[in-house]
């Protein structure tokens, strides 16, 4: 009789631990269960006595799935056991608000599914894509849940969910399976751009529409277009036709861009530079050109003492104010040539008294240029628009500063007067790193420009090293919205406009990376340009 209850005994305590595993293996959402889905239609079968006594096998349970790999990582990922999900003919996309119908129409269309619109049931292979009310959430984060053969993306907003789905594709690229499990994520910055001078090279509208499509599935949210320059004004002009160049985007190739943007959830910010910088302009309006005491001509510079000067900016600025719709608008404001001699009030007279009748009798040339920034920022305001310009269009001192909302776009420390960023950031304004020993792609490596590389970006830079290699105290952190990766044509013909797409590749993503999370990336260099070119 003892040996009778020991063997009975013996198969309880084995019973007892078959489903204990079961239970570690369903209950995190595993389909591993007897009562849980398999990946695609039916119940898993229950498993018979026979095989609970025996070691459980890759059959009847999945080992804990590990965190997706994609650009830029997901911030935090809580793994499940069972198979994941892969998209399979017939699956369905399915919403829950019509507002999300654009991102369920897109995903749809990349992976091969069916557009269901909004359900309330629910079906093996389901993709749904949900908002949801979640007070005070960041509107750019998501959560992302693949269990018992379904997927849903939701947020608090329509830009989360859309990122949501970008994490999927990447996932499934290629015949890849997301993982099991719960994918919570946000960007720790809430500008992360891509700045493309189309004024010195004309880029075709097909070139700059395959980057939106390569920045959206990165994840980017800002494409800044720097279209008007010395060397050309490349947006037509309705108001001002005679400004522009050859060749030249029209305004319903922009319109094309703004809206293929907008379904990728990035906002076109547009510049017209000025005061200097204005040389394209300038030619159809000789004169308004700024001329020293002698007569010389100054490259670029319009004579803000005159009023037609403002009148012919503020007009451009209001044209294209109805063109792009977004918030953001770069006002240029760098490299006013007048500021670049050692007597700017000697070497023109005009400005100086201009200067000194408008502000008082200790006005300088500075005083004028900052008093004409902040007039044009008054002019985007009336259209809603949240103004930033060049750090070299700010200076110290003087008896007229900029407007404190005109955000700083910080590219360089080698400006005659420079400041260091920790200046502006004490003074509490909002800095815009484009860091141009790691973010600048300068066409031909003119001066001392040299191409940035993506390893350098990514395992060097980060939002707070806003100039050189040192970042500033993390207390500042929150001052920094973000950052633009940019390119700019001093010398147009180096490259193709195929060559650029190649040369930006890695070092897009990168910036992103650490535009999305700063910390110390898990993966290494060399596994996360393998990743690149696994992903396309």
């Amino acid at each position: 009789m003892l040996v009778v209850a020991m063997a009975v005994a013996l198969v309880v305590v084995a019973a007892g631990v078959s489903l204990g595993l079961w239970a570690a293996s369903g209950g995190d959402g595993g389909p591993t269960a007897p009562e849980a889905r398999s990946s695609r239609g039916g119940a898993a079968a229950a498993p018979t006595p026979t095989e609970q006594e025996t070691s459980p096998g890759p059959s009847r349970s999945y080992p804990l799935s590990t965190a997706p790999r994609t650009i830029p990582a997901v911030r935090d990922h809580t793994p499940a056991r069972g198979p994941g999900w892969k998209p399979e003919d017939g699956d369905r996309v399915v919403v829950n608000d019509p507002a999300l119908a654009d991102e369920g129409r897109l995903i749809a269309g990349e992976l091969g599914l069916t557009y269901a619109g909004e359900k309330d049931d629910e079906r093996d292979g389901d993709l749904r894509l949900s908002l949801e009310d979640r007070k005070n959430a960041n509107p750019e984060s998501y959560v992302m849940t693949v269990r018992d053969g379904r997927v849903e993306i939701s947020g608090p907003a329509e830009a989360g969910v859309f990122y949501g789905t970008r994490t999927l594709k990447q996932e499934t690229h290629d015949g890849g399976t997301a993982p099991e499990g719960v994918v919570r994520d946000e960007p720790a910055k809430e500008r992360r751009g891509f700045m493309l001078d189309i004024a010195r090279k004309n880029f075709t509208a097909g070139w700059i529409e395959d980057r939106v499509r390569e920045l959206g599935d990165l994840k980017f949210n800002e494409l800044g277009l720097h279209f008007s320059d010395d060397q050309g004004f490349r947006i037509e002009s309705d108001t001002q036709p005679q400004i522009v160049s050859q060749p030249h985007l029209t305004k319903a190739q922009v319109r094309k861009i703004i809206d293929l943007a907008e379904s990728r959830h990035i906002t076109v910010v547009p510049e017209i530079d000025s005061p200097g910088h204005l040389g394209a302009v300038l030619r159809a309006h000789p004169d308004l050109q700024l001329r020293t005491a002698q007569g010389s001509a100054v490259q670029g510079a319009i004579d803000i003492s005159k009023p037609e000067s403002a009148e012919i900016v503020d007009g451009l600025l209001n044209e294209y104010a109805e063109l792009f719709p977004g918030k953001p608008w770069h006002l240029g404001a760098d490299e006013y040539q007048a500021l670049v001699r050692s007597d700017p009030e000697a070497s023109f007279p005009q400005l100086a008294a201009a200067a000194q009748e408008k502000y008082g009798s200790g006005a300088t040339v500075a005083d004028l240029t900052t008093g004409w920034l902040n007039d044009r920022a008054a002019t985007v305001r009336k259209h809603q628009r949240v103004p930033r310009a060049w750090n070299d269009g700010f200076f110290r001192g003087g008896s007229v500063q900029a407007d404190q909302d005109i955000q700083v776009a910080y590219w360089t420390g080698k400006e005659i007067g420079a400041r260091p960023p920790l200046e502006y950031l004490q003074a509490g304004r909002k800095v815009l790193n484009y860091n141009d020993e790691f973010l600048y792609y300068v066409l031909g490596e003119p001066q001392t420009f040299v191409y940035p590389t993506g390893q350098r970006i990514y395992e060097q830079w980060t939002p707070r090293v806003l100039r050189g290699t040192a970042a500033v105290p993390e207390r500042y952190d929150g001052q920094i919205p973000g950052g633009s990766f940019a390119v700019w044509c001093d010398l147009a013909n180096s490259q193709t406009q195929d060559q650029v797409a190649a040369g930006i590749r890695m070092p897009l993503r990168a910036t992103v990376q650490k535009l999305w999370d700063p910390d110390r990336p898990e993966l290494s260099w060399a596994e996360f340009r393998a990743l690149a070119d696994r992903l396309g």
